[in-house]
């Protein structure tokens, strides 16, 4: 049963977390993707999102930084109805990297950054040395500080993940929603992406990604919320959550899971029809 492989968070998480969803559904049309669901994301930690291909793990990211307004139910940032914040008050809080995120041509990796200064000007507020420091310490943060004036249409894939993440930094939030950060990288670039949000983590930021790999996803997360067909199926650490049953009940997948080897978390070795020794 469903209800076997739920790991209770810690006592207290709902009324500490930042960011909440309550009761929520969501849909396209007339299509519904989520339905009444209850989340709280932990406070100071690592939190990535799994399941299966259309299960709704991106709806229910965008739905969490207000990209989608839920048909019921409410998303509560720092005790408010999201849905009630004006859209510069949510980006001083959260910064959000969606997927595949794309620069005007010839921009340059300083002037996107500073992109994410736009919340905190109006027309009392210029730019100003302070923003200029923000933005100066988001690149610095990011390793790309020397690419500054460079054009991010120029970039290798891991070094644009890196400059948008910098962006997101220079809101000033601690809040970061990262909608697969690591798609279209190769594995030695997404490690290196996911090592620079552990970095971010480290330095003070809470950070609610959407991983495929599921590997990288129990290596590098501290709470695993793993989705299926709208729902949550499990919620907890990867030591606790990760299971041959959760992975043939979620996934359909055939797996073991044993200890990782470099690391102090479970590693999902994937059983095929073929080149597969069992004895």
């Amino acid at each position: 049963m469903v209800a076997q492989y739920i790991t209770e968070i810690e006592s207290g998480v709902a009324d500490a977390s930042r960011l909440t969803a309550k009761g929520v559904s969501v849909g396209y049309g007339a299509r519904t993707v989520i339905d009444d669901l209850d989340v709280a994301i932990p406070p100071g930690v690592i939190t990535t999102i799994i399941g299966p291909n259309g299960c709704g793990k991106s709806t229910l990211l965008r739905t969490l930084s207000r990209l989608l307004k839920p048909t019921k139910g409410s998303v509560v940032l720092d005790g408010d109805d999201i849905a009630k914040l004006r859209t510069k008050d949510v980006a001083k809080k959260l910064g959000l990297l969606p997927q595949a995120p794309v620069a005007p041509e010839g921009l340059t990796v300083s002037d996107l950054v500073a992109r994410g200064r736009h919340p905190h000007q109006s027309w009392l507020r210029q730019w100003s040395s302070d923003d200029a420091a923000v933005v100066e310490r988001a690149l610095a943060m990011t390793g790309v500080a020397d690419l500054a004036d460079r054009p991010v249409d120029s970039l290798s894939g891991g070094q644009r993940q890196r400059v948008w993440i910098s962006m997101t930094l220079a809101q000033g939030t601690d809040l970061l929603l990262l909608d697969e950060p690591t798609t279209y990288l190769d594995l030695a670039h997404a490690v290196d992406v996911l090592d620079l949000v552990d970095d971010l983590h480290e330095s003070g930021c809470a950070v609610v990604m959407v991983l495929h790999d599921l590997n990288l996803a129990t290596r590098y997360s501290d709470n695993l919320i793993v989705m299926r067909e709208g729902s949550i199926l499990a919620q907890g650490h990867p030591r606790d959550v990760m299971t041959a049953e959760l992975l043939e009940e979620a996934f359909g997948l055939r797996a073991k899971v044993i200890d990782d080897p470099v690391g102090n978390r479970p590693l999902i070795v994937p059983i095929g029809r073929t080149h597969v020794s069992l004895d």
